[in-house]
């Protein structure tokens, strides 16, 4: 199961959200809610396959953490998303170009344009 799948369940992000605080039993998160142990159990399995949790048997307890390094996709596109503006075309710094160039025109009340780098001749009294 890919990270995407995994936190599309709401319990999934819950166990995640309890385990960002730290490792904890399967008892002391299935307390949490008010789905049985097994679905619990059934629930970490799949963040564990996802590489969103790691699992430590200890004795007869299972310990789970959240491996922080399983949510690199997520963040990634959360970053790409969130960072990324739509490129601006070079015909659109064109078009801007030519419209600055035409209200400095009519701005001036001459129909003339003025070549790049010249200004107009100052007229002598």
């Amino acid at each position: 199961m890919d990270p995407f799948m995994a936190l599309a369940d709401p319990i999934r992000r819950d166990l995640l959200r309890a385990l960002a605080s730290g490792p904890a039993r399967v008892v002391d998160l299935a307390s949490q809610h008010p789905i049985s142990r097994p679905a619990v159990s059934k629930h970490l399995r799949l963040l564990t396959e996802a590489g969103l949790a790691t699992v430590e048997d200890r004795g007869r307890e299972r310990h789970y953490a959240l491996a922080r390094e399983g949510l690199d996709p997520v963040r990634d596109l959360v970053d790409e998303l969130s960072g990324r503006r739509p490129p601006i075309l070079e015909s659109a710094f064109d078009a801007l170009d030519l419209e600055v160039r035409r209200a400095v025109r009519d701005r001036r009340g001459d129909g003339d344009a003025v070549p790049d780098g010249e200004r107009p001749q100052e007229e002598s009294a």
